[in-house]
């Protein structure tokens, strides 16, 4: 069936050309990904990242661009921090919180070139902080005011040109630019991954190997489970008449999903994570009080207790924080509402909200908590194999997003084929 299904995808000209536009701007970000600064000590690189485990993860999420100190070393981090910064700030400030919420879709482009221009000096702030500790640590040469300032605006350009290929990739391709990208850095650090495990094979690891792939089938299977784990609250329309015709009279579900929030919460978490530890390591050199508050950041981060506590707390916190922001029980109850429609045993409009908050409260916790467990599991998976590289391999956080996103990416193109059959039909 799906083998049909893909070449049913292939057959139609739109869905071919978009798949190959992505596949396209794809092997663009690959390149990218492999043009270095100029001044790289490999050596040093190497050392510099087995002393700071953070660096190692968002390596992850740069499909090693950070690694090689490319030109999109920064990854989408800035742009994603960006967001975070001005979705907050909905919460203090009434006007931004309308536009977002309630604005027109004008509103909402205005919105979203904020997020776009707060993610330049984020950049170039982040840039000026990267190239401050390799400089230190010896991994790049000493620069000059005018080839640190050239390095700045490059890496910084270099963060805002992923930013826009995300954005073409979300409006000419298929699926979220953002969330594709990160998901093929994460695939393209697989195969280097899995070859270090082929290198590093030893007899007597195979109870660990044997764990790995019982743990990677059980967290797939969790993570597929609960991201497609729906509460059903069924929905009837009042019978209309209208002339001779008869409208209404239908019964539905309104799909509540366990996990709202998808894996934008473990992204915000990481962001947030990240930028304390890039600013603490930058004091580091400092003299009285800016080097020893940046010393005793770095050694709170470093405590694996410390970062793990802060971290699933944080995901806790941005599943409800995102949850809220983009699921307003208010207005789904009022379209329901103008629609017709009611949910038995509950009266329309502040009722039906309040009953809507009710189940998504209920059910909210367990996403929640799940989204926190994923984020700790490369921990836990390096604590049972003792093997470093199987928590990059079946990371929970990985994992979720390579699940969410291909879910999505396929539930989006099974909508395409959809809506030319019917087109047809």
């Amino acid at each position: 069936m799906w083998i049909n299904n893909v070449i049913q995808v292939f057959k139609i000209r739109d869905l071919r050309k978009k798949i190959f536009f992505v596949l396209g701007i794809f092997a663009i970000v690959r390149v990218m990904a492999n043009i270095p600064i100029p001044g790289l000590n490999k050596e040093s690189l190497q050392t510099i990242f087995q002393q700071f485990t953070m660096l190692g993860l968002m390596n992850v999420f740069t499909g090693g661009a950070l690694e090689k100190l490319s030109i999109i070393m920064l990854g989408l981090g800035p742009y994603i921090t960006a967001t975070i910064i001005l979705q907050l700030l909905t919460m203090i400030f009434p006007q931004l919180e309308e536009m977002y919420k309630e604005g027109s879709d004008e509103d909402r482009r205005r919105f979203d070139q904020y997020g776009r221009i707060l993610a330049v000096p984020l950049a170039a702030l982040q840039a000026f902080g990267m190239l401050a500790l390799f400089s230190r640590q010896g991994v790049i040469g000493e620069l000059d005011w005018l080839a640190k300032i050239s390095s700045i605006a490059t890496i910084t350009a270099g963060s805002m040109l992923l930013m826009w290929l995300g954005e073409l990739i979300s409006e000419k391709g298929i699926g979220n630019g953002v969330s594709l990208l990160i998901f093929a850095g994460i695939i393209a650090d697989f195969p280097r991954n899995l070859g270090a495990l082929v290198a590093g094979y030893n007899p007597s690891m195979i109870p660990s190997y044997v764990i790995f792939f019982l743990m990677s089938l059980f967290i797939i299977a969790g993570v597929t489970l609960v991201n497609e784990a729906r509460r059903n609250i069924p929905v009837s329309y009042a019978k209309r008449v209208r002339g001779r015709m008869m409208y209404g009279g239908a019964s539905t579900y309104l799909p509540i999903s366990v996990n709202p929030a998808g894996v934008i919460p473990i992204i915000f978490a990481l962001s947030i994570l990240t930028f304390p530890s890039m600013i603490a390591n930058f004091l580091t050199g400092a003299e009285g009080f800016w080097g020893k508050a940046s010393q005793a950041v770095i050694n709170f981060f470093n405590n694996p207790w410390n970062h793990g506590v802060l971290y699933f707390i944080l995901v806790f916190f941005f599943t409800f924080f995102y949850t809220l922001i983009t699921f307003e029980p208010e207005s789904v109850a009022e379209n329901l509402k103008k629609m017709g429609g009611f949910i038995p045993g509950t009266r329309p409009g502040k009722s039906t909200a309040k009953f809507l908050s009710f189940v998504l409260n209920r059910i909210l916790p367990v996403g929640a908590l799940f989204l926190g467990l994923i984020a700790l599991m490369p921990s836990i998976v390096q604590a049972i194999t003792r093997l470093k590289v199987f928590s990059f391999l079946i990371g929970g956080t990985s994992i979720l997003i390579i699940v969410s996103v291909v879910l999505d990416t396929i539930k989006q193109i099974q909508a395409q084929l959809e809506m030319r059959e019917y087109d047809t039909f």
